[in-house]
């Protein structure tokens, strides 16, 4: 039944989402050795030609990550990951235990992108003893993605819908705490931006390719020279919160090879998240600025005769909201950080 309802759902954003992960598997052992700056580079190509494939490839790319740092190097990398961990208050699944050491999940989990796309996912339920994270086999009979829910146009290619569990089997990842209390968390978080990113400049293209054939005037050119400068600042962001990430990591690598023991568990939990809240403000930023300077360069002729530029933008407006906007600024400035006198 499943696999009727997954081909009914097939489109080209699906089979490039299980082709690009079959050819970034096949390149590297395993997600959780990849540098920062590799994986983000990664997912900024791709959203830069297709906004919601990249949004499915973060997603699988995060999920292995997820289970490598929490059950360890030996957990498998087999199938197509969701991460499905929104808590609407419409959207609560509970698990119980099943007397083996799993959970059996009952209600429907909201926001699932790759629900009809995806062979297994992470899901955050509620459990007995609180919020878990578990994982999923999507092939079972007790696991219904809807049909027909996402009625927008922008990241339909996504595949996100509700996913109803009637009883289903789970396996445990993760106890209480273990999906959110984690570096790596705020790290997902900042490749998120990164999809954002490669999607802004997708969008500034057209813009980019008037200038280079000389079709601007002085107004439009002022607004390419808008565009480049926020695009570059969100760069920058990126590349050195990868850099910071990469650095660290190598270096409790290199602790943990000479003292002859296992890693520590990263660097602590605030300093990736004020990291993770600065970069996703200045991405977010960019893309506002770039979707207004875009449209007010060129008019409307690209949202009318571009399909793909239109589409593009509509999927950015659409997952770029993944932000929490305000809330999350207010955050950044509640978190605070010591005066730097100004110096680079």
């Amino acid at each position: 039944m499943r696999a009727a309802v997954r081909a009914h759902s097939d489109r080209d954003t699906g089979t490039g989402f299980t082709t690009e992960v079959d050819r970034t598997m096949a390149e590297l052992a395993h997600p959780g050795q990849w540098t920062a700056r590799r994986r983000w580079g990664l997912l900024s190509s791709l959203s830069f030609r297709d906004v919601p494939l990249a949004r499915l490839v973060e997603a699988h790319l995060d999920a292995l990550a997820i289970r490598t740092e929490i059950l360890g190097a030996g957990a498998g990398q087999h199938g197509y990951w969701g991460v499905w961990a929104a808590e609407p208050p419409d959207g609560r699944v509970t698990a119980r235990p099943d007397g083996d050491g799993g959970y059996t999940l009952s209600g429907t989990k909201r926001w699932c992108s790759g629900s009809h796309l995806c062979t297994h996912a992470l899901v955050t339920v509620h459990a007995p003893d609180g919020r878990v994270l578990v994982e999923v086999d999507l092939a079972q009979d007790a696991v219904t993605p809807s049909e027909g829910e996402w009625t927008g146009l922008g990241m339909r290619g996504a595949d996100t819908g509700s996913v109803a569990f009637d009883a289903a089997g789970a396996t445990v990842v993760g106890g209480p705490g273990s999906y959110l209390d984690r570096a790596g968390f705020w790290h997902a978080a900042i490749g998120v931006a990164a999809c954002w990113y490669g999607g802004a400049a997708g969008l500034a293209a057209p813009l980019r390719r008037a200038g280079a054939a000389g079709r601007l005037d002085e107004h439009a050119l002022a607004h390419l020279g808008a565009v480049d400068a926020a695009l570059h600042a969100a760069r920058c962001a990126l590349r050195e919160a990868a850099a910071t990430i990469d650095r660290r990591a190598l270096e409790r690598s290199e602790r943990s090879e000479r003292s002859h023991s296992p890693q520590d568990s990263g660097e602590p939990v605030p300093d990736a998240r004020r990291r993770a809240l600065r970069v996703r403000a200045v991405v977010e930023a960019a893309v506002t600025t770039v979707a207004d300077h875009v449209g007010r360069a060129l008019g409307p002729a690209p949202l009318a005769h571009d399909a793909d530029h239109a589409q593009r933008l509509a999927d950015l407006t659409v997952y770029v909201r993944q932000s929490h906007a305000e809330r999350d600024l207010a955050a950044l400035g509640r978190i605070g950080a010591p005066e730097d006198g100004g110096a680079l």
